[in-house]
């Protein structure tokens, strides 16, 4: 390698610690395994309560203690990815003895993060920034869709991902707002550095959001204004009429669209979980739905799953973009990729990335450890370890993805 390739660091290449008990099980978990894959033999409270669970009908838990397949997508990664327990979070290389939970750059290029990308923060702060982010290249597919470029503002915007695969499309940031102080930071070294930490229930954050907007647009009167952002969902409900009174998470949906209100931007897109379509029977998402279509000439809904769109993790979203001009397409962005399973002659698209195409490169771990100062153990072997590494960009990347049928 080069001097320049052995000074590499590899920020957040951090994984945590396993108790003794974790270490044994995880051991026992081959790639693809689960729970069931462990001895009953191994003393575990946890492990008595899933089989419990499992045995009384209440679902297979099919991803508890489990352990990455080396030729597939990663499940979703959530904030918890650091515990073996609660999903399938071990490392994919049982051959190599990498008995482990994910690293923390690990977790992060499964979410589509360039390894420049440096999160900052604890370990807990770092894992849940990781967990909670828009994975930045479906982001950028979905910017794509939209027939302009422009100015845009991210709120809820934690670590940055909608607002990093927005940049990487050419649109410009203007203020990131959130209540978590490590996410900013974490945006202000990574994106863009004005940001306005805080509530947005509280009137002097939402007016240091309306202030920021409008001296930016008012420096570039032509240029098209969008504001983005998830609100978190889990307090609606609407039983028999709306309520938005009766929990104060609704509030943060209403403060959402009183930005909207306020600035009346060009557009704007709302990203959520896949459960917001079915909650208390749909009637939640028709509220939301509803709510935004007031404020814009056109919505269109789409759902989109991560994998499809060259990311090497099963992680679906529900967005919904909003737009004064009428120029959306109705149909979501082109998939690039596809699930195995769902190959056929008749679907010219590569298969997903997998987790060892996103990891191969990466240097192995003990339990604990922290190899930020490791050089990466080869030279990039996909596309996508090319696009971690900066190597090229994200419309390289999906074009690579093509060439390679």
């Amino acid at each position: 390698m080069s001097e320049t390739s052995r000074n590499t660091m590899i920020p957040n290449h951090y994984t945590a610690s396993l108790s003794a008990l974790d270490l044994t099980i995880a051991q026992a978990v081959p790639p693809g395994g689960n729970w069931k894959d462990i001895p009953e033999t191994v003393p575990s409270k946890r492990l008595q309560q899933i089989r419990a669970s499992y045995a009384a009908g209440k679902g297979s838990r099919s991803t508890y203690y489990g352990r990455l397949r080396p030729d597939a997508p990663a499940y979703t990664i959530n904030t918890y990815f650091t515990r073996p327990g609660n999903g399938c979070h071990l490392h994919y290389d049982y051959s190599g003895g990498q008995h482990r939970t994910l690293s923390q750059r690990e977790a992060a290029r499964l979410q589509s993060f360039p390894d420049r990308f440096v999160f900052r923060g604890s370990h807990i702060a770092v894992s849940r920034q990781i967990g909670n982010a828009v994975p930045p290249l479906l982001a950028y597919q979905v910017a794509r869709a939209i027939p302009t470029r422009g100015l845009f503002a991210d709120l809820f915007s934690g670590a940055g991902g909608l607002s990093l695969g927005f940049q990487w499309a050419g649109w410009q940031p203007v203020v990131a707002n959130d209540v978590d102080e490590a996410a900013l930071l974490t945006y202000r070294d990574n994106i863009h550095d004005v940001i306005v930490l805080g509530d947005i229930r509280e009137h002097h954050v939402i007016d240091a959001i309306i202030q920021k907007c409008e001296e930016a647009r008012d420096a570039s009167p032509n240029m098209p204004f969008f504001v983005l952002g998830g609100p978190p969902c889990q307090g609606f409900s609407t039983a028999g009429n709306r309520r938005f009174v009766g929990d104060e998470r609704n509030w943060l949906f209403r403060q959402y669209k009183a930005v909207l209100e306020r600035l009346q931007p060009d557009g704007f897109v709302f990203e959520n979980v896949p459960g917001l379509l079915n909650m208390e029977g749909g009637s939640v998402f028709r509220a939301i739905r509803d709510e935004l279509a007031s404020t814009t000439k056109q919505l269109v809904v789409w759902r989109l799953r991560a994998e499809e769109y060259g990311v090497p993790q099963r992680r679906t979203r529900v967005i919904l973009v909003g737009d004064s001009s009428g120029d959306v397409e109705s149909e979501p962005p082109k998939t690039v990729t596809q699930l195995g399973n769902n190959m056929s002659l008749f679907n010219e698209l590569p298969a997903a990335v997998s987790v060892r195409d996103a990891l191969s490169d990466l240097p192995a771990l003990r339990p604990g450890e922290d190899g930020s100062h490791k050089d990466y153990t080869h030279d990039p072997e996909h596309p996508y370890q090319e696009f971690v590494r900066g190597l090229i960009g994200p419309e390289e990347y999906l074009r690579a993805l093509n060439d390679r049928l």
